[in-house]
């Protein structure tokens, strides 16, 4: 079987921000054409943050892909790690808040930034 690697950024039990890879199967189409099965979504936004863009700490307002079209993007967490998407690659952000958790920017969420010398362009697909 065909699969597809997504790479997640999710809220681990500790309320911290981490990475894992999960594999979305490729059953439908062809050889030539593996498919997954059709995935809901809930409407895009495209996204263009000038060189020198960071964000402070913060969680994902909702799930949602982010596709990187132009630049570096870059996403850091609370453990001191980074990890760098260019052009053509993903993730999936779903590290929201924890229920009834208050925000805390020392425990929850990630940072994004800009990296390289090239305007960071995205494309936001809710689902």
């Amino acid at each position: 079987m065909t699969s597809f690697t997504k790479v997640v950024l999710f809220t681990d039990d500790d309320g911290r921000a981490r990475f894992r890879d999960e594999q979305v199967a490729l059953t439908e189409g062809s050889p030539q054409a593996a498919l997954s099965s059709l995935l809901p979504s809930g409407g895009y936004q495209l996204r263009q943050s000038p060189v020198g863009f960071r964000s402070q700490f913060h969680c994902s307002p909702h799930p949602q892909w982010v596709f990187i079209l132009g630049g570096t993007m870059e996403i850091g967490l609370q453990d001191g790690s980074r990890r760098r998407f260019g052009p053509g690659q993903h993730f999936h952000s779903a590290d929201l808040l924890p229920d009834g958790a208050s925000f805390d920017a020392k425990v929850h969420g990630h940072s994004s930034a800009q990296a390289g010398n090239e305007p960071l362009v995205t494309l936001f697909v809710r689902g």
